[in-house]
């Protein structure tokens, strides 16, 4: 039920700011507006977008878990898809996931209400094949093959 109220919400929301900010500033002010904001926050996606891959990339020289960088990652990538999508209401949400400061606290927020299990590297139980690994009937040995009957040759 929340889901479809998001999807109906939202969508009628945008609608009722397209209408009020267009009765304001004109039409096209607005369309302009709107794209001027996509264009703004695509570049701003890129920018963040590769200082979030080099910190990512600097934690794994490192030997560490990226896991904020990961988390960043997707924040991002939602940021973006809401700043491409038209209307004003996304936009706010979508730079509210771009900018490095709100982007922290958003990422923060979700994982205090989250449950979040950590699972420890290394070879699961039995191997790295899992339990059934070394379980079955293994024989080692060597082989020879035997000619065929028609690779014979008889003297």
């Amino acid at each position: 039920m929340p889901l479809l109220f998001l999807f109906v919400a939202v969508p009628v929301l945008e609608i009722y700011l397209l209408i009020k900010v267009g009765s304001v500033i004109g039409a096209l002010s607005t369309i302009g507006l709107v794209l001027l904001t996509a264009a703004l926050g695509a570049a701003l996606l890129r920018q963040q977008g590769l200082a979030t891959l080099t910190r990512y990339q600097q934690r794994l020289a490192r030997g560490e878990i990226p896991a904020q960088e990961m988390m960043e990652g997707l924040a991002l990538a939602f940021g973006g898809a809401l700043l491409l999508t038209p209307g004003f209401f996304t936009d706010f949400v979508g730079l509210l996931c771009l900018l490095p400061w709100t982007r922290r606290w958003v990422i923060r927020w979700l994982l205090a209400r989250l449950h979040v299990r950590i699972l420890r590297g290394g070879p699961p139980p039995g191997g790295p094949a899992g339990p059934a690994a070394g379980g079955g009937n293994v024989y080692e040995g060597e082989f020879t093959r035997a000619p065929r009957d028609d690779e014979r040759h008889l003297p």
